[in-house]
């Protein structure tokens, strides 16, 4: 008997010893949570074809950080911006993302710039229960097989601006279409949202082209494109790639008779390529004009221009600013660092940081907000970054997203 109790002690020890062991990272978060700053991890593609708009959010992040720092933090802690690069490729993203969590111990994570890595990110974040804001275009991350409860999602998705852009375009420019997308979930996730918006209008796709992300020669398609004379002609690329298939069509005179449009129409891919994207259509969460007419913008980029001699912020570095800001209302809100409340906290979350109203959808913490439908310009610029005008608006609308059973998500 005395061989038998002993074996039972020893199994419940050995039991206990292993869920400690499990739970062992997440009290230690909990305990440094309680003291000490508020670190936030920052993984995105400092190098690669998307570093331009990284360092752009970069800049933003810092300043989110220094304004809260600036008013006091909280409960007399300060903030701190823990940078990484995660080189755009998901491994690198989720052993950064291991290491801010289990050495660097941050509180929360911000950041992501493809949807491969932003999925990337959130599977760590997820697993480990670590609150995740993603800035980059994804709509897989809404969904339920991708989604937990510490994911949040501030930017756009592909859904919501393919969707407006196709909704504004497709009346106006044509039925034949043709798409020349990059093959990631990126360009697959814009294709769909393309074709989903042009159901109403009864478009015909023409063309469904396909390049590999980083393409510097796209000779090969654009004479296939020319020779079935799309009305429009739907770029579903990004960064590096906009800019040089834009440059290449326009060289290949695919304008005289097609119209070019981009679900995401990049402010840094435009100051790149100048007027080859004349007359170009698409959509953005963010462009500095609208400061002439919502007070929130203009205040965002006089703090911007203030901290870095003069310039402007992009749409993607606009998104840096709003994600870290969303997370850090959100402790204050909670009145807490501890993720559950500030969870609770950020679902509830009605702001107006710098683009007017937004608020997380509960159901899959997608930020509902509105997007913008411009086209870029070189006439008639006030300033060297005066390069869109801004055609339309869809305001911030539940309607406009997928339906959370569609998601995957129970009522």
């Amino acid at each position: 008997m005395t061989t038998g109790f002993d074996r039972r002690r020893l199994l419940q020890g050995s039991a206990a010893a292993s869920a400690l062991a499990l739970a062992a990272p997440a009290l230690l978060r909990s305990a440094a949570a309680q003291g000490g700053p508020i670190r936030i991890g920052f993984p995105v593609p400092l190098t690669g074809a998307f570093g331009a708009e990284a360092n752009d959010q970069v800049r933003a992040a810092q300043l989110a950080i220094k304004e809260f720092n600036e008013a006091g933090g909280f409960q007399g802690r300060q903030a701190e911006l823990l940078i990484r690069d995660d080189k755009l490729n998901p491994g690198e993203a989720a052993t950064r993302t291991l290491e801010l969590i289990e050495k660097d111990k941050v509180n929360f994570l911000v950041g992501g710039l493809s949807a491969a890595v932003t999925l990337s990110i959130n599977n760590v974040a997820r697993e480990r229960g670590v609150i995740y804001n993603s800035i980059s275009q994804s709509d897989a991350i809404n969904e339920a097989k991708d989604f937990g409860r510490t994911t949040f999602h501030e930017a756009l998705n592909p859904h919501m601006t393919a969707g407006a852009v196709g909704r504004y375009v497709f009346p106006k420019s044509g039925k034949r279409v043709a798409f020349l997308s990059a093959d990631y979930a990126y360009g697959h996730e814009m294709m769909r949202g393309f074709k989903r918006a042009g159901e109403t209008s009864g478009i015909e796709v023409v063309a469904d082209i396909r390049h590999p992300i980083g393409a510097s020669d796209y000779s090969a398609f654009l004479p296939r494109i020319a020779a079935l004379k799309p009305d429009v002609l739907c770029l579903c690329n990004f960064g590096r790639d906009q800019v040089v298939s834009i440059q290449q069509a326009t060289e290949f005179g695919l304008k005289r008779n097609t119209k070019l449009v981009a679900p995401v129409l990049l402010f840094t891919s435009r100051k790149a390529g100048g007027e080859a994207f004349d007359g170009v259509i698409g959509g953005t969460s963010y462009y500095w004009r609208l400061e002439d007419s919502v007070p929130s913008a203009k205040a965002f980029n006089d703090k911007f221009r203030a901290a870095y001699g003069g310039a402007v912020p992009s749409d993607y570095g606009a998104l840096g600013y709003a994600g870290v800001r969303s997370v850090l209302e959100g402790v204050k809100m909670a009145g807490s660092t501890e993720t559950d409340k500030v969870v609770a906290a950020m679902e509830g979350l009605k702001a107006d940081f710098y683009k007017g109203p937004q608020s997380f959808r509960k159901c899959d913490h997608q930020l509902v907000q509105s997007v913008l439908i411009v086209e870029s310009k070189s006439k008639g610029m006030k300033t060297p970054d005066d390069v869109f005008t801004i055609l339309g608006t869809e305001g911030p609308d539940e309607r406009f997203l997928r339906g959370c059973d569609e998601l995957g998500h129970k009522a």
